[in-house]
């Protein structure tokens, strides 16, 4: 799994950082990691596809333990978690940052911010005022359940509250891990092309709504709005959407309502 996901051996280990504290040097427990995995078993990197299959397996076993243990934490205290997953620069983090502005005084909101290194994200997170966790996975390209077992223990999240967990920019890996969310959602900008359903269906199949972002640019661009909703629904005829524009505020209402009628379940 590490030779197909890029978190190679090279890796720097991953870090946990409140915003506006700094980086800690300790290393996080990787535990259900592939690469980790691996080595502990004393596998390394056998070019066996068979043994590469059977660790695949147990880092997804390990890792799916850990999301049951989260989804119930979660569930305990009544959060409704959202796993945001997209491509880089698809606006996840504007999006973030304006669905926060708006729910302010409406439901209490936390954030835990994945990106393989900086504190950018988290420190434009902090400034809406909301609690945000940071979370570096040196050459890792997605968030897992430990990771996100490790950041809920410094949230301290209040009851009846909004989780989001911005993951790494990445289509492929983080439609492999189950952080314990409530539900995964996919966002695609329309300066990426219609056909990304078709290229990652992983990630659509996994996603349960679809926001396409940027839909201010669209009388600037080729973009087809219905292929894209068509070519996703050939992948997940259950995916739900929502087309909007952080920058506008366009869509944002209705984005919204989803997110009130999730918490209200």
């Amino acid at each position: 799994m590490c030779d197909d996901c890029g978190c190679g051996p090279g890796a720097e280990g991953v870090t946990i950082t409140r915003a506006g504290q700094k980086r800690r040097a300790a290393t996080m427990d990787r535990a259900g990691h592939a690469h980790d995995h691996a080595v502990a078993a004393g596998v390394g990197h056998e070019p066996v596809q068979g043994r590469r299959l059977e660790v695949a397996r147990e880092v997804l076993a390990g890792n799916n333990e850990q999301a049951a243990h989260n989804r119930e934490h979660l569930q305990a205290r009544r959060v409704v978690a959202l796993n945001l997953v997209s491509s880089p620069g698809s606006g996840k983090t504007t999006i973030l940052e304006q669905t926060i502005r708006r729910l302010a005084g409406v439901r209490p909101v936390a954030v835990i911010e994945g990106d393989q290194q900086t504190l950018l994200d988290a420190e434009r997170i902090e400034k809406t005022g909301v609690p945000v966790v940071q979370i570096n996975t040196g050459a890792g390209c997605h968030l897992d359940a430990a990771m996100v077992h490790r950041a809920l223990h410094e949230l301290k999240l209040r009851e009846d509250s909004l989780l989001f967990i911005e993951n790494v920019g990445n289509l492929v890996c983080p439609a492999m891990f189950d952080l314990g969310e409530t539900a995964k959602v996919v966002i695609i900008s329309v300066t990426e092309g219609e056909d990304k359903p078709l290229k990652y269906p992983a990630m659509f199949a996994a996603a349960r709504w679809c926001l396409i972002n940027k839909i201010d640019l669209l009388p600037h661009l080729d973009f087809d709005l219905e292929k894209c909703r068509e070519y996703a629904l050939r992948v997940n005829p259950e995916l739900q959407f929502v087309a909007l524009s952080a920058r506008s505020g366009e869509g944002m209402e209705e984005w919204l309502a989803v997110l009130e009628d999730l918490a209200a379940k």
